[in-house]
């Protein structure tokens, strides 16, 4: 089932699966549902930690709900305009980093990075985790990667 932008606005959980929107757009959904979480790591990066990982982990299990809802309304298991698990993979990537524009960049293309890669155990975790957790795993995971990269980038460890 396709879905357009008037059923996307229709349904709050689509409007958060789909990224706000982003995921629509017809080029790289990934990649525009990770620009979409940029604004909230910005917004969230003005809390304390506690405050960023609270926020972030709620979002992690709102998005099984809805990312698996929408998944199985669209009849497909993770189609490419889900893009919550993106943004969700974006803020953990973020967690902790040094604030400026470039740790910004960085992290995204980081991101992005590990997210198209799926180096193993991402790969394996991609194709036979199913359903919302699935759909949210795969990034967690691909965010884990990219902050390890971060975090030696930010003190000073070459890589």
């Amino acid at each position: 089932m396709l879905m357009s932008w008037r059923d996307v606005w229709r349904d709050p959980g689509h409007v958060l699966a789909f990224g706000f929107g982003s995921g629509l757009l017809p080029q790289a959904p990934g990649t525009w549902g990770t620009v979409a979480a940029i604004p909230l790591y910005w917004i969230l990066s003005h809390y304390n930690w506690q405050v960023y990982l609270f926020v972030t982990t709620l979002a992690f299990f709102i998005g099984i709900f809805v990312c698996g809802r929408t998944a199985r309304i669209l009849g497909v298991h993770d189609d490419p305009r889900i893009v919550w698990d993106e943004i969700v993979g974006y803020l953990l990537t973020m967690f902790l980093m040094p604030s400026g524009w470039f740790w910004i960049v960085v992290g995204f293309g980081l991101f992005r990075l590990f997210d198209i890669w799926k180096p193993q155990p991402i790969r394996w975790v991609d194709a036979r985790v199913t359903g919302g957790l699935g759909i949210m795993l795969d990034d967690v995971l691909a965010a884990f990667f990219a902050w390890i990269v971060l975090v030696l980038l930010a003190r000073g460890i070459h890589v």
